[in-house]
């Protein structure tokens, strides 16, 4: 089986540091289940990466270095994971799809941040399924799936079992697109998962486990489904 598994930056990147624990348990998940298929898992930058944004801000440098800053961080946070991983991963981080490709031939998961400035992870994530021909994209969060609404900011919010890229997309229309604050989806993702069909699920990846259950097919989270 083929899978893509998009970590958000901030379950792994807090405000209180590195979260080491859940780096433990991505790694020993990954190692006890992967199957040998083509497995790419992608890493955002969480709040490492916006303290550095914003530290470039302060000093005046523009959104695209701001956005690069943030790449950076990315692979940073890939490279930990890819070094936990040991010689169950490919230990070069692509920066192109083309070295995704290339590397996704070897036999081993291949982790991965940011490929390129003004490109958000989930994009990342929606290229890179497309790339190895994904059966699966498993966008982990740090809430329980898509909700109707911000669920942090909206207790009204309702969580949503499935939705369509469409209906995702209205919800997500005013979401910032500045560097280091992308949430849920941007355009180029919504333009690669309408083109491909690939079957994406969101879900709390507070636990690993769950991502476990999506590998495994159970129902978890929210299906996003063809339009």
């Amino acid at each position: 089986m083929n899978i893509v598994v998009k970590i958000g930056g901030h379950l792994i990147s807090t405000q209180d540091g590195i979260n080491i624990d859940l780096f433990k348990k991505y790694s020993r998940l990954f190692s006890e289940i992967y199957d040998g298929g083509r497995w790419c898992i992608v890493i955002g930058g969480g709040e490492e990466a916006r303290r550095y944004v914003n530290a470039a801000r302060d000093l005046g440098i523009n959104e695209s270095i701001c956005d690069l800053i943030a790449v950076k961080v990315t692979r940073i946070n890939a490279l930990l994971l890819a070094s936990l991983l040991g010689e169950k991963a490919v230990q070069r981080i692509p920066e192109s799809l083309e070295e995704l490709i290339q590397y996704s031939s070897k036999g081993r998961i291949i982790v991965m941040g940011g490929l390129q400035p003004g490109q958000s992870t989930i994009a990342v994530s929606a290229l890179a399924a497309e790339a190895i021909n994904a059966d699966k994209l498993i966008v982990a969060t740090d809430v329980d799936g898509i909700y109707t609404d911000d669920p942090k900011l909206n207790p009204e919010a309702r969580l949503l079992k499935e939705v369509t890229l469409s209906q995702l997309m209205k919800i997500v229309e005013k979401t910032s697109h500045r560097a280091g604050e992308y949430k849920l989806m941007d355009m180029v993702a919504y333009k690669v998962l309408s083109r491909s069909n690939i079957q994406t699920i969101y879900l709390n990846g507070r636990d690993p486990e769950n991502v476990r259950k999506a590998i495994m097919g159970e129902k978890i989270g929210t299906l996003i489904k063809r339009e």
